[in-house]
């Protein structure tokens, strides 16, 4: 089974646990602050990522991490890492977002950009992406600066790259093959 399945399961799982404890709103703020966090720290994310550091201690510095967690988000913690899954856990996290946003009608548009996307900009794209969508779209803006410039917006399973990146590998490409 590849990651993106097993985390989407996991987050599903963690959804239908949140409502039947009426929690779900709860578990989707500690889902963004464990996204966030993750994404910010290369440290944590070689962290959970390594085989030579025992479960145990990524458990402890996890719970650490998160202790201000509500129980639900501490349980898949722990079944993750009782999984030896836990390197997911930043994909799970954002598969619950998407899903719980999607339950109340709402989208989550991923924007990954080279700089931050100004005011003017986020109500541009906020727009367009709620015209497609016909739901209420959020906007998650993450800086990556390897993209060079441009964009890659990601609506659910719709994924659009528009970044330099992109069109300097797909160059690169066209000519090796002309060869």
């Amino acid at each position: 089974m590849n990651q993106n399945r097993a985390a989407i399961r996991y987050a599903k799982a963690t959804l239908d646990f949140a409502i039947e404890k009426k929690a779900a709103d709860a578990v989707e703020k500690d889902m963004r602050t464990i996204s966030a966090t993750i994404f910010e720290s290369n440290d944590l994310k070689k962290l959970l990522d390594s085989p030579v550091v025992k479960s145990e201690v990524k458990k402890n510095a996890l719970l650490e991490i998160f202790k201000d967690a509500s129980e639900i988000t501490k349980g898949l913690i722990g079944t993750l890492i009782g999984n030896k899954r836990v390197a997911m856990l930043q994909e799970v996290a954002v598969k619950y977002i998407i899903l719980h946003e999607k339950l109340k009608g709402e989208d989550v548009a991923f924007v990954t950009t080279a700089v931050p996307l100004t005011a003017d900009l986020e109500k541009k794209v906020l727009a367009e992406v709620s015209k497609i969508t016909g739901n209420k779209v959020t906007i998650e803006n993450k800086i990556d600066e390897s993209i060079i410039g441009g964009f890659v917006l990601r609506v659910g399973d719709l994924q659009y790259d528009a970044s330099i990146a992109n069109k300097l590998n797909s160059l690169k490409r066209e000519f090796t093959n002309s060869l």
